[in-house]
């Protein structure tokens, strides 16, 4: 079958020549529109316009009918495609969007490379209210609620030299800073208080900070401002004031760089500051400022302003929801403003506006990013769904089409305007605090890094220098996949994409779109079979897919919210699904003889004090959970039943289940350092391994630690830190012989390690020594988001994906073969047989054991390796076609139970198997 790579070469050979005559085989001798059949297109374009092959153009028609029905998949069923027609406006409207796609592409929407995150340091405990950047030096200034400032370097933004602001207006226990701007066109600070009064101060004089002016006589408390000058004039500028009563107050000054107010025998206070008030500026007795208001958000509390000079407006926003957003429009009349209002169903807590795309991003209360037009104000123009909590913060990036956000639950988004889409999201790596933290996010987009406050701690990211290398996908790549089967790898994004990939050559092999629209693919799962996908939405859906690109079934796992699902186990009865909350949610196989599948109630009830981030299975009915607190609970699968309970800390740990550890929501301040991010039954340890507290059970997470566990006696046996713990969360691999562990983390690293005896034999207390390393390379620039083993052929193969929009192959224990998409393509040796099953288990006495009946659906996997570097398979013609009829007896089996409808595509799919 062809590829969407050689529809794009054929486009390419078409010349405008070409395009006429297409043109014209859609229409029919009278010379009115016609539409063509797949085979009628082929005939014709392939006969009267050549440039390509039949198999090209009918690749182009599939492409085509794709578009038209918004489906964004490449069929292969015959029967569907000489169903559908195709008309001249169709093939116009995929060719221009097929021209889009390249110029977007060409723009190359970069996604940041970021380094290992730095904390500033602060003299301070209070909130940090606003981090600004001094034009003239080049430093930048921190101001703290207290009043506490900081200047810090302009290179790393370390601390050079601390003040404490002066208003003799309140004691200094009272002092209470709301915002702060800089008036770069003048040296000067504004310093809104609680005091109701916003304070000029002069950051040039020889004595730090000397209080210049105070503006007073304010009837509600000041709590957010902004500050505009204009580049050609810098004697004019604008001072916006939103306070807790509902109101936006505008000051225009006319000659700022000679006086901000005008000196009309002003009063003066113990700081020696001039003392302006409210009421003369309302009624003009000042000449060199006035002013401008509106109450739009009475009774609410303005959160942020923001002058548009584009517009000549102001634009604000509250957290009630029936003026969530309002502008305020200069009219001719110079006191008035004419307001817009723009409504949420929670409110906003911070707005932002592009001037090239003139569009206006709120943070919405709901978990959402809206844009809108600012002339619009019945609904916005796009949702952008993904955050999981409050968005507490926006900033557009003014010379790209990218936006900024950022959460409560501490996730940055990165988003491509012109595409809806998240190009990048960033977890983990923020420090855990309290729920009420007050967050501020700086961004200095010059200097490409941004500045994070988590109360009176900062937080600084900054990027990496970009480096030219192949991308496999478009975006952040979130999964990855080997299907044994098809002998292919399958890769998801956070574009909602999929493809598929020829594993012995890397070559493409077909691509999903929009899976799920423009909600990220959080992770994927195969069946049994290995003919079924499951993708994970951040829409809070499930998508069964079959491969030739159907939606079989959907499953509502989050009930109709935006839930991140961090993994999908499927078993051979039901499916387990988890991330978002501290019970399992659980599908039945009796439910999925609808297309639309809701979830079923997991019987053990709610366990977990966190949220339950992944699962594991061992066979017969033993499932392990880990969550985010970092603590694993044992289940009878068959029963649902809690069995045993296994927490990091040795005084914690437990034979048994306590319902009041488990029953109820732990209050304490959780570290994310502990949270289990993966979960992996280490194959090959024998039950008298187990029973002599030799560990079966491997987790990793925060802070770059692995722990192995006793999961019959409720131990852990081991621990130690595979990756550094300041570049947080890991994710791991365990090869299927057990011989080999492959921990990566968010630099791009991946190690090697040989635990095949590790934690096996009887040991007192707790191993801390690591496993012997045996490879650590590096084969990507950004944080690694899920691990694969596979075995291809005889050799033993890791697969990786990326953040930085690649997926790699590498030899075990560390040679790296290449990346998907690259133009030099490989070729593994051998032809790539299947893998064969895995031997029956030893009981304790070393004798062989008949094979437990099967609860997963696995991938049948040995279970021996060889002392050296690859793994080798004995009898492999034998083996081979063992594996093939196994796996055809399985899949006719289990797909009577999963898709009762069966039809001659699938039929065939499994006749594919025994050839």
């Amino acid at each position: 079958m062809g590829t969407r790579m050689e529809v794009s070469q054929l486009e390419s050979r078409m010349e405008t020549e070409d395009y006429r005559t297409l043109q014209g085989l859609f229409l029919d001798p009278s010379g009115a529109p016609r539409s063509l059949s797949r085979a009628e297109f082929i005939n014709l374009a392939w006969s009267s316009v050549g440039r390509g092959s039949e198999e090209e153009y009918g690749l182009l028609f599939d492409s085509v009918v794709v578009t038209q029905e918004h489906r964004g998949l490449l069929l292969a069923v015959a029967a569907v495609k000489e169903e559908e027609r195709v008309e001249w406006g169709g093939l116009c409207s995929f060719l221009l969007l097929e021209l889009s796609d390249k110029v977007k592409d060409t723009r190359s929407s970069s996604v940041p490379r970021w380094k290992p995150p730095r904390t500033l340091a602060c003299q301070h405990r209070d909130p940090v209210q606003k981090v600004l950047h001094l034009q003239s030096s080049g430093q930048y200034l921190t101001v703290s609620k207290g009043g506490t400032v900081g200047l810090r370097d302009r290179e790393d933004m370390s601390l050079l030299h601390t003040h404490r602001l002066q208003n003799s207006t309140v004691s200094p226990k009272d002092l209470w800073v709301t915002d702060v701007v800089l008036l770069h066109n003048v040296h000067k600070i504004a310093v809104s208080f609680t005091s109701k009064e916003v304070v000029f101060y002069d950051i040039l004089s020889r004595q730090d900070f000397k209080c210049k002016y105070k503006l007073q006589g304010l009837k509600f408390t000041p709590w957010c401002l902004d500050y505009w000058v204009d580049p050609s004039n810098p004697d004019v500028a604008i001072l916006t004031i939103g306070d807790i009563g509902g109101q936006v107050s505008a000051l225009y000054f006319t000659s700022a760089q000679i006086s901000l107010f005008e000196s009309l025998g002003l009063r003066t206070d113990s700081d020696s500051a001039d003392i302006v008030l409210w009421d003369e500026l309302v009624k003009g007795k000042h000449r060199s400022c006035y002013t401008v208001t509106h109450r739009g958000h009475t009774p609410a509390w303005v959160r942020k302003v923001r002058y548009l000079d584009s517009l000549d407006a102001f634009a604000s926003c509250s957290t009630r929801a029936q003026s969530s957003v309002v502008i305020g429009w200069r009219g001719t009349d110079s006191g008035a403003l004419r307001v817009s209002s723009f409504s949420t169903k929670r409110g906003v807590w911070d707005v932002d506006h592009h001037r090239g795309l003139n569009l206006i991003a709120t943070a919405g209360v709901d978990h959402q990013v809206l844009l809108w037009n600012p002339f619009v104000t019945s609904k916005p123009v796009c949702r952008l769904i993904g955050h999981a909590g409050p968005v507490t913060a926006v900033h557009f990036m003014q010379t790209r089409q990218q936006l900024l956000s950022f959460s409560k639950d501490k996730v940055l988004c990165l988003w491509d305007v012109s595409r809806q889409l998240c190009v990048h999201r960033l977890a983990g790596v923020f420090p855990e605090t309290q729920e009420d933290t007050q967050t501020l996010l700086f961004v200095h987009e010059e200097r490409q890094f941004l500045v994070l406050s988590f109360n009176s701690l900062l937080f600084l990211l900054e990027t990496t220098e970009e480096e030219e290398r192949t991308s496999s996908h478009e975006h952040p790549v979130t999964c990855v996949l080997y299907n044994s089967l098809f002998r292919q790898v399958i890769s998801s994004d956070s574009a909602s994409s999929v493809i598929c990939w020829l594993a012995r050559t890397g070559q493409k092999v077909k691509q999903f779109h929009r899976c799920h629209g423009n909600n990220e693919i959080s992770t994927m799962a195969l069946d049994g079979t290995q003919t079924r996908l499951f993708t994970a939405g951040l829409d809070g859906e499930i998508k069964v897919w079959d491969f030739d690109g159907r939606c079989l079934h959907r499953m509502n796992a989050g009930l109709g919210r935006a839930v991140e699902i961090s993994q999908v186990l499927v078993l051979k009865r039901s499916i387990l699904v988890m991330g978002w909350e501290r019970m399992l949610t659980v599908f039945r196989l009796q439910s999925f003889s609808q297309s639309f599948v809701e979830p079923s109630e997991w019987k053990g009830g709610v366990r977990h004090r966190s949220d339950v981030l992944c699962a594991a299975f061992q066979p017969p009915q033993t499932l392990v959970t880990g969550s985010y607190d970092g603590e694993i609970i044992v289940w009878n699968n068959s029963t649902e039943n809690a069995l045993r309970i296994l927490r990091p800390l040795a005084e914690l740990g437990e034979d048994h289940v306590s319902d009041s550890h488990l029953g109820v929501n732990g209050e304490e301040d959780i570290d994310n350092s502990t949270a289990i991010t993966r979960l992996l039954y280490i194959p090959g340890r024998t039950s008298g391994d187990i029973a002599t507290y030799g560990a079966d059970l491997v987790s990793c997470g925060g802070s770059g630690v692995v722990r192995l566990w006793n999961t019959i006696h409720s131990l852990l046996v081991g621990q130690f830190t595979a990756h550094n713990k300041d570049l947080g969360s890991i994710v791991m691999a365990v090869s299927p012989c057990g011989k080999y562990l492959v921990t990566a983390d968010r630099e791009g690293t991946l190690k090697t390690w040989d635990i095949q005896r590790y934690c096996l034999e009887p040991h007192d207390g707790i191993t801390t020594e690591p496993p012997k390393l045996l490879r650590s390379f590096r084969p990507h620039l950004d944080r690694v988001t899920h691990l694969e083993m596979c075995l291809h052929g005889d050799r033993l193969l890791v697969l990786s994906a990326s953040s930085d929009c690649s997926v790699a192959l590498g030899y075990l224990p560390g040679e790296i073969i290449g990346l998907f998409g690259q133009e030099e393509q490989w070729c593994l040796e051998g032809p790539g047989h299947l893998q064969p099953q895995q031997e029956p288990e030893r009981d304790q006495g070393g004798k062989r054991s008949p094979p437990a009946p099967r609860e997963t659906l696995p991938d049948p996997k040995p279970d021996t390796c060889a002392e050296g570097e690859e793994v080798r398979v004995k009898d492999e013609a034998h083996v081979h076609c063992l594996v093939k009829m196994h796996r055809a007896i399985e899949a006719l089996k289990i797909h009577a139970e999963w898709d009762s409808r069966g039809t001659t595509g699938t039929f065939y799919s499994f006749m594919f198997v025994l050839m």
